[in-house]
This record gives structure tokens, sequence and C-alpha cells, in this order.
């Protein structure tokens, strides 16, 4: 069946980098900052910085930011989003702003006067605190009974999945950017836009992931970025099942076959949601249009 949301999902690769990082056009990028650090001050602009960055030493290692860029008080954002689980994602979290602010600090000479605030943010489409009830977590230093100590370095972490609340219980722009941010890939006519969606910033963003009003070229795009996404997922699958397999001396061939048909067909699942069409899921996955269609 063929995928009939009006829009691309602002959690995929395309829909992030059309939106947050478009370098023409910063209004939901700035709009979406000012929410999530909760400043009560209009971002007004922002400045895109190089996105990788290198080890500090020789054996130290290096990174690639998802997003980084400095508004006119220079406060520094690293921006990531995870659409997984990865079991150490906090520590990543914290190696990066680590990193920023050792940068700071070497510019600086070591003098740690005036050194501006860093605020490492991380979209998780999967939940990492279950025990907590919270889907917005603003962290900061601080002692035993909860004083602050510090916040030049602030951590925001986005749960989108523990978000749930309905259009009408929504009324400030942190939430209207987590609905969007959930919610978008949904959406199949204006019927189901809330309210807010009318708003410049958000109304923009959807414009940038509506695919009716995507140019060939975008179109390219969009499908090359689902192509190298469904590509990553089945070297992911095939080398998880290569290391299940692997010592086997029987059924080896067939297990191989079985598991890179399962890896095919959860592949074409994914690519299908995100309105790919059957012809060109065939043509990444090796299975026939029948097969696509019925999934």
């Amino acid at each position: 069946m063929k995928n009939t949301n009006r829009f691309i999902s602002l959690l995929s690769d395309y829909g992030f980098k059309v939106t947050f990082t478009d370098e023409t056009d910063t209004l939901f990028l700035r709009k979406s900052l000012t929410a999530l650090i909760q400043s009560p001050f209009k971002i007004k602009e922002v400045e895109f910085l190089r996105n990788e960055f290198p080890g500090l030493t020789k054996e130290a290692r290096g990174g690639v930011y998802d997003l980084s860029c400095q508004d006119e008080n220079g406060n520094y954002f690293i921006v990531e989003m995870q659409l997984g689980h990865f079991k150490h994602f906090i520590q990543r979290a914290k190696f990066y702003a680590f990193h920023r602010f050792n940068t700071l600090v070497e510019r600086g000479k070591y003098n740690f006067d005036n050194l501006t605030p860093i605020y490492c943010i991380s979209f998780l489409a999967k939940n990492i605190y279950p025990e907590s009830e919270q889907y917005y977590h603003f962290a900061t230093l601080k002692n035993q009974v909860g004083e602050e100590l510090d916040r030049q370095t602030v951590h925001i972490i986005v749960e989108i999945g523990k978000f749930d609340k309905a259009p009408q219980q929504i009324d400030n722009d942190l939430d209207k950017l987590i609905y969007i941010m959930k919610q978008s890939d949904t959406i199949k006519d204006n019927s189901q836009l809330p309210e807010f969606a009318e708003e410049d910033w958000i109304a923009e963003a959807l414009k940038k992931v509506d695919k009716s009003k995507m140019t060939s070229e975008q179109r390219m795009w969009f499908e090359m970025s689902m192509a190298k996404k469904g590509s990553i997922i089945a070297m992911e699958r095939e080398e998880r099942q290569r290391q299940r397999t692997e010592g086997r001396a029987e059924g080896r061939a067939e297990g191989r076959a079985e598991g890179k048909k399962q890896n095919a067909i959860e592949t074409a699942i994914t690519m299908k949601k995100d309105g790919m069409s059957a012809d060109k899921i065939a043509q990444y996955t090796g299975l026939s249009v029948e097969e696509i269609e019925q999934l």
C-alpha cells in the first residue's frame, strides 16, 4: 500500500537537515533553540560551525556533531539526533560537551573567565530514563540538595517517545516543537494539522518536508538519504546475523540467506514508512514490487 502521509518525518536524516540545518532560513532553528534552553529572550542570529572535530591529542578521538552553531551572544549549541538505542549515549553527549569546553579554555589560554555557555541538546526517539516521567530534561551541575553550582555546560535531553500531549493541551513553543517532530509524518491532510502549525516557524518547517512541494532535486536527495539509511540498517543487521551464525558448521548458508531476506524486508518496511515508492525500494532491497506492496 502506498504511503499517503503528507510530510517527511523531522526525525529522519533528511527531515532534520532541511529544517534544522538550513543556513538560508534559520527561523525554525532559532525558535527551537530558544524554546529548548527556556530563554526569555529571542535568539536573533545563529552562525553554523564546523560539525566535525579532531581529537585534542594524537591519541584522542574526534567526532561529528549532527549540528553545531553559536548565537549572537556567544552561546554554543551542539544538537544530536538519536533514533535507536545507544548504550552509552549520555557518555557520548558529555564527551562532545567536554570537547567544546576544552576548546574554549584552550582559546582563552587557560583563562576561565568569561567562558560562554555550552548547550548540549539531544533528541531521542527512544527512552533512556524509564524511571523518570519527564520527557524534557534540563541538567546542570547541582549539589546533594538540588542547589545549582554551575550552568556553564547544560545538557538538554528530549525523550520524544514519552511525549503524549494532544494539540489542545499544548501552550508553549517547546511542546509545539516536540509535537511536530513526533507527529509530522502521521499527518495526511490539513484537517489533521494543529492550529499552531500556522505559526510562521512551524509552517516554514513543514513546507520543507511537504512531499507535494518537493522539487525533483529534493526528491532525489530524499531518496538517496533513504537508500543510504537503508543500506546502513541492512549492513548492521547483516553483521549481527553474521556474528550469531559464526562458528556454526551446518545450516550456515541457509541461515544467511534467510537473514538477508529478513533484513531486506525490515529495510523495505522502514523505507516504505518514509514514503519511498515500491519501485525504488525494490531496486535497493532486491525484493519484488509485489512483496513490498504486501508489507
